[in-house]
C-alpha cells in the first residue's frame, strides 16, 4: 500500500512539473511568434511606461479609479480565479509579505486585476482573494477595460487550452508590479518572489522618500 501511495505521488509531481514546463513552453512560442512581445519573466521592457489610468469595478461592485488608490504604495498582480498555480503563487508572496509589514501594511494597497472578467465576477473575486489576505482587493471590468489596463502594465494574456466542454485555462505573465503613491512604476517582482524581498523593495522606498 504504502509503494502503491508513493507511485502515486511521484505521477502526480511527474505531470505538474510536465504541465509547468508546457505552460513555460507555450509561451516561449508565443513571444517567438510576436504574440506575446512583452512577456519576460525578469522584467518587462520599457519600464518608465509602466502603469496608467484606469477604471474597473471592485470586488464590492463598485466603480473604481486609479484615482481612488493615490497616496498608497501598490502591488498590482495579474491573474484569475481558475488559476491552477501562478496566482495562487504570487497572491501567497504578497500575503505574507503584509504579513512581515505589521502596521507598516496600512501604506500599501494589493490589487488584482483579472484577465478572465467573463467568468471573474465582483463576488468570485472577493472570495477567491479574502481566502489569501484581508487587504488584497479584486478588480474586474469589461473585456475592452481589462484589455486597456493590461496594455498599460504590458501584461500578455489569452485564452488557452479547452480543459472541458466549458472550462479553459488563461496564458498570462506573472510579475507582481509595485508602483508609488503618485502611479509610477518602482519594480517588479516574479510570483515566486521571497516576501522579504518585497518587504525590502518598500522599505527603500519609503526610506528615499524621508527628507
Amino acid at each position: 500500500m504504502a509503494l502503491a501511495v508513493l507511485l502515486g505521488l511521484l505521477l502526480a509531481s511527474s505531470v505538474a512539473v510536465y504541465q509547468m514546463s508546457k505552460d513555460k513552453a507555450r509561451l516561449m512560442e508565443l513571444r517567438l511568434q510576436g504574440g506575446a512581445a512583452e512577456v519576460r519573466p525578469d522584467l518587462p521592457p520599457n519600464t518608465a511606461k509602466i502603469g496608467g489610468s484606469f477604471a474597473l469595478i471592485n470586488q464590492d461592485g463598485k466603480k473604481v479609479t486609479d484615482a481612488d488608490y493615490r497616496g498608497k504604495y501598490l502591488f498590482v498582480y495579474f491573474g484569475y480565479t481558475y488559476c491552477p498555480d501562478l496566482c495562487p503563487t504570487g497572491l501567497q508572496s504578497i500575503a505574507h509579505a503584509l504579513d512581515q509589514l505589521g502596521p507598516d501594511a496600512a501604506k500599501v494597497q494589493p490589487l488584482y486585476i483579472t484577465i478572465d472578467p467573463a467568468r471573474d465576477t465582483p463576488e468570485k473575486l472577493k472570495q477567491y482573494v479574502g481566502s489569501f489576505h484581508p487587504r488584497i482587493v479584486g478588480l474586474t471590468g469589461t473585456a475592452q477595460q481589462i484589455a486597456d489596463i493590461a496594455k498599460k502594465y504590458q501584461v500578455y494574456y489569452a485564452k488557452g487550452e479547452m480543459v472541458d466542454d466549458k472550462d479553459y485555462v488563461m496564458d498570462h505573465s506573472s510579475l507582481i508590479y509595485l508602483m508609488d503613491p503618485k502611479g509610477k512604476f518602482i519594480t517588479t517582482f516574479d510570483e515566486e518572489a521571497d516576501p522579504a524581498s518585497l518587504v525590502k523593495a518598500l522599505r527603500g522606498a519609503w526610506a528615499q522618500k524621508r527628507p
